[in-house]
């Protein structure tokens, strides 16, 4: 293996740091400033000058206060520039002045003086005339403007390497992508949990990226590109860090949405430059996040595509296997919507592979949960296979979320570490909100609440098929008024026909218990209704769980999409068989109400009596619901578990009065430990 190692010297990567040039042309622009400056500080005389109009000067002069002055006669003779010094009689201070005065009023002056010297203004003043011709003054004035206009438009409009703070006007063509090294990212596979697979394979590209000649000596070619896929908080950014910690080479990250910009034709330009980048580093990894920002398939938008996208996508196309392309750029990219990619991006030869990273299972849920704890301090009765089996459905995101929310719970509620209790509640806040105990609810309100999430209760617990309750609660939360959360008792892949339509007595159970108790309905159920209507429209459509309509997919065709919504075609199915759809979905939510009424009627003692334990308690686990169903006292058990409480409470406190350490008594004062509140 040490064999097939590369030179170290090879495999160096880049250094990076400031634009060439920027140094050079600050010194430069630094000084043409500078000189400007010094010749128009010489020309006003240098210190602290004031301009003066004629009026205002021949005042100073008809006060004898004017002792110097300087003329100079422009070409044209119409206006004299006057430059000179006087004196504030009673600061007695020296003052230098600027002022122009017309040729007609000179000669008006000068007349006066040869006529009546004694009244003249110009008596007592030392004038002089300077010569006109000032060339090189006259030059530094004209010409150092010029090129600092000049310095300017060629930085930001013709020089190719952009300006000091990373580009130029004319480099909008310029890559955005950023370049790590593994210095630059401390992440890596150790903190990647629950996607073993997609770690194997994204693997490969690192081994082949470190050791090359393992492969090129059997002939092997690595693929071009890999395609992670997953729903959202899966952990494929995380993945692509996590490579470029690994990787021993430079890794380009870029966003999708960088390569579209209002102007035509400067995401193409971005793809041409990054890719030219790249090879000039090859062997390289380009990861390319949110890719169905560029990437989306052409010619589906209604009314007319986007030009500049479509131009973009296909610079993309040819620069990852067209003529021309060379071998050591690895692409990788994520998005969570494959179904809008371009089928040419996803052919072999661009995106050999595709990465499925799904929502992690138990085992992943419980990997996750041991990597993100390890980050911060817990107690003994946190046990992560326990809180992964009570977050099916989590992704990594949520389950981080969790961690976080756990942490800051404990932080709030003065604990040295996290105990089970901060858990628990973390999770109900990433999963349903924050509990709002300042909601007033009026108790007509919270009599109606508690049976609707009774009867979703009495229904989960008494079908088979479905999960069993794991926490019902009438505390309000994010926007629902209570609460009835499952617990799977493992993660489940498939949904029997069985299974689906007892769910649909689940949905509609909240609105059953309202109608048979109150004999009436309200909109608290508008969510279960959305939810069930959806459900049956995929067992109609889709799953073929219909006789009437057989194994037959009515969900519309998923090649035409706009706007994230698709387009079902004319014609597709008749009008026949939109309605025996709505017939069947009609059949189907039918059968549920009228099951769901049945079984709650025939167990309305257990919903009478879980709905008032509820509006007594506020919240029932799972523990509580099993005592109440088989007619046990609750009340008892709740008296038993505070006292238990307040037992563990008043051992806590001891425990840490002993380990306080023992301070010794003042003078006259009796020895002892003052009791702390704990």
């Amino acid at each position: 293996m040490a064999d097939d190692q590369p030179p170290r010297s090879e495999n160096k990567p880049p250094q990076k740091g400031r634009p060439r040039g920027m140094p050079m042309f600050i010194i430069v622009m630094g000084l043409l400033v500078t000189l400007l400056v010094a010749v128009f500080y010489m020309e006003l005389g240098g210190g602290k000058t004031q301009r003066l109009n004629s009026s205002e000067l021949r005042a100073k002069l008809e006060k004898d206060q004017v002792a110097e002055m300087k003329l100079r006669f422009p070409a044209d003779g119409n206006v004299i520039e006057v430059r000179g010094k006087y004196q504030n009689v009673p600061e007695g201070e020296t003052q230098n002045f600027t002022a122009e005065i017309s040729s007609k009023e000179w000669d008006q002056w000068l007349a006066e003086h040869y006529k009546d010297p004694k009244k003249s203004l110009l008596t007592d003043v030392n004038y002089s005339v300077e010569p006109v011709d000032d060339t090189f003054g006259s030059f530094l004035r004209g010409i150092v403007p010029f090129i600092i206009v000049l310095a300017i438009i060629w930085f930001l409009f013709l020089r190719r390497g952009g300006g000091p703070l990373g580009g130029g006007v004319m480099a909008f063509g310029r890559s955005k992508a950023k370049m790590f090294t593994k210095e630059d990212v401390t992440v890596t596979f150790n903190d990647v949990a629950g996607a073993d697979e997609a770690k194997e394979e994204v693997a490969e590209v690192v081994e082949f990226l470190r050791t090359p000649q393992r492969f090129t000596r059997l002939g092997a070619k690595i693929p071009k590109g890999l395609l992670l896929i997953g729903p959202p908080g899966c952990g494929k950014t995380l993945l692509a860090k996590a490579i470029a910690g690994e990787a021993e080479r430079p890794f380009f990250s870029i966003s999708g949405s960088d390569f579209v910009e209002m102007f035509v034709g400067v995401g193409a330009s971005r793809v041409r430059d990054l890719f030219r980048t790249a090879r000039e580093n090859a062997p390289c990894i380009i990861f390319i996040d949110e890719i169905d920002a560029v990437g989306r398939r052409r010619g589906t938008g209604v009314g007319g595509g986007h030009d500049e996208r479509e131009q973009t996508l296909n610079a993309l196309l040819v620069e990852m296997d067209g003529i021309g392309t060379s071998e050591g750029v690895i692409i990788l990219a994520a998005t969570n919507r494959p179904d809008v990619l371009d089928n040419a991006l996803l052919r072999p030869g661009r995106f050999d592979r595709q990465v499925y990273i799904d929502l992690p299972d138990l085992k992943g849920r419980e990997e996750i949960l041991r990597v993100h704890l390890k980050k911060v301090k817990h107690g003994r009765d946190v046990d992560a296979r326990e809180i992964a089996r009570l977050i099916s459905g989590f992704s990594g995101a949520d389950i981080m979320s969790l961690v976080n929310e756990a942490a800051l719970l404990a932080a709030l509620r003065n604990l040295d570490e996290i105990n089970r209790d901060c858990v628990m509640e973390a999770r109900d806040r990433v999963a349903f909100g924050r509990q709002k105990r300042s909601r007033v609810m009026a108790e007509d309100e919270r009599r109606v609440t508690a049976y609707h999430e009774a009867g979703h209760t009495i229904v989960q617990e008494l079908t088979p098929n479905t999960d069993p309750v794991h926490k019902v609660t009438i505390i309000p939360r994010g926007r629902a008024l209570g609460a009835t959360m499952s617990l799977p008792e493992k993660d489940r892949y498939t949904m029997p026909q069985k299974r689906a339509e007892e769910t649909l007595m689940v949905l509609l159970g909240g609105r059953a218990a309202e109608h048979i108790v109150f004999g009436e309905v309200d909109a608290g159920a508008a969510s279960d209704i959305q939810q069930a209507t959806n459900l049956a429209r995929k067992m109609v459509t889709e799953w073929g769980m219909s006789p009437r309509l057989g194994l037959l997919n009515y969900s519309g065709d998923e090649d035409q999409t706009y706007m994230g919504q698709q387009v079902i075609k004319p014609g597709t199915f008749s009008d026949e068989t939109r309605k025996a759809i709505d017939e069947e979905m009609r059949r189907l939510i039918d059968t549920a109400w009228e099951r769901t009424l049945k079984l709650l009627a025939d167990n309305r003692e257990k919903l009478v009596a879980v709905a008032e334990s509820l509006l007594k308690f506020e919240t029932l686990d799972h523990d509580d619901i099993r005592l109440i169903l088989d007619g046990g006292d609750l009340e008892a058990k709740r008296r038993k578990e505070e006292e238990e409480a307040k037992a563990e409470a008043a051992a806590r406190k001891h425990r840490q009065l002993e380990e306080q350490p023992k301070e010794r008594p003042a003078t006259g004062q009796t020895g002892g430990l003052s009791e702390q509140p704990a």
